[in-house]
């Protein structure tokens, strides 16, 4: 058993990146352990459970993720470390030691049956056909591509420069565009050319040009992703996925496309954007949703929270009363496994934030303290019973 004190020592250490192995495997065994007891919780801190899982994904996140990837973090961990100091000299946080040896060593005893979350995986296709897998090499220029610089700034994140040409009047004959491909297991950033900040999560694909010459902005894309805009009213962005076109101006807004989902949901956070599909058209305002499948002739639109729509850019999963189909759909998705049903199960919807950082095991294991469900691993699939 370890103090308070002595944790949060060991979680500083991990931020700054000088945990040894062995005070790695410690802080593992006892971050599931994070308990803030209500009659201590004071209201001024935030949402007690939100706190507590943002504060475990941190955790997570760097120990099992490169530390070097999240130096562009330094805010938010300084943000994090601070809620924590509060939490340990308020006498706010407990360390429960039930079961923790029996944790530790079943990890140290079964490694393979260990199924870890995703991490920065993403193949880059040229327009002439070469594929290049960007996890695992190393970060600087990688190729330049119609007078635009591409680099890799450091894991897990892919900038297209600023076009540099002589003759910036002449006419553009040609478009160059590349395709990036986040498979299951993963998720990448980048930056376009224009300075639009994309993230993708797992099992998706966007095409986009090299550089944006044309009247608009336009990428096309396949499952989800997350888009910071480059505002230029002149040059709209839009993206297209799945039939569906989300334009705008200058905005951040959630697009969730996959092939085997039955609608695209746009999300916005900020600004304002404009739907278009199967005759349809809306203008969404922040803290809304539209939502579209091919059956429908309107947009339906609903105010959401956008807290749990980012969550999974932010390391979280959030469940916001879902049936286990579609919550299993996004753990295949992140983990990359495969989910089978043993029968007809009785229509129940979960609620509930969970790590992303965490083991396939402890995420099943969360879903299981409902009572309602249940799982059986094998390998690399998994099986939901009643």
């Amino acid at each position: 058993m370890i103090t308070k004190e002595e944790f949060l020592i060991l979680y500083e250490k991990n931020l700054s990146g000088k945990c040894t192995p062995e005070e790695k495997q410690l802080l593992e065994a006892y971050q599931d352990e994070i308990s803030m007891p209500d009659d201590k919780w004071n209201a001024q801190f935030g949402n007690k459970k939100r706190i507590r899982q943002i504060l475990k994904a941190n955790i997570r996140q760097t120990l099992y993720h490169d530390q070097s990837a999240h130096v562009s973090n330094k805010r938010l961990y300084l943000k994090i470390a601070a809620a924590a100091i509060i939490f340990f000299t308020a006498g706010i946080l407990v360390l429960k030691q039930q079961s923790t040896k029996m944790k530790v060593n079943y990890a140290l005893k079964n490694p393979a049956t260990r199924i870890v979350p995703g991490g920065n995986k993403a193949y880059l296709t040229t327009a002439n056909g070469a594929v290049i897998t960007l996890n695992g090499l190393k970060n600087g220029n990688l190729l330049s591509q119609g007078g635009i610089q591409i680099n890799k700034v450091k894991d897990g994140l892919l900038k297209y420069g600023k076009k540099v040409a002589a003759n910036t009047t002449a006419p553009v004959t040609n478009v160059i565009y590349n395709t990036i491909t986040v498979p299951r297991g993963g998720q990448y950033q980048l930056v376009l050319a224009d300075g639009t900040k994309v993230w993708l999560n797992s099992a998706s694909t966007m095409k986009f040009p090299v550089a944006f010459n044309g009247k608009d902005r336009q990428v096309e894309l396949s499952g989800e992703a997350y888009f910071e805009v480059v505002k230029n009213p002149s040059q709209p962005f839009k993206v297209v996925v799945n039939g569906i076109t989300v334009q705008d101006l200058g905005t951040h807004f959630n697009v969730m496309g996959y092939s085997d989902d039955k609608e695209v949901k746009t999300s916005l956070l900020e600004g304002s954007v404009k739907l278009s599909g199967n005759k349809a058209t809306a203008i969404l305002k922040p803290g809304e949703q539209g939502a579209l499948n091919d059956q429908q002739n309107a947009f339906k639109i609903e105010e959401v929270d956008m807290d749990n729509v980012v969550a999974w850019k932010n390391g979280l999963f959030a469940f916001n009363d879902e049936d286990i189909q579609t919550i299993m759909k996004r753990i295949s998705r992140w983990y990359d496994v495969d989910v089978v049903f043993s029968q007809q199960l009785k229509r129940k919807n979960f609620g509930g934030t969970i790590s992303r950082f965490s083991d396939v095991s402890q995420v099943l294991k969360d879903l299981e303290l409902t009572g309602s469900i249940h799982f059986k691993v094998e390998g690399r699939r998994i099986t939901v019973m009643p």
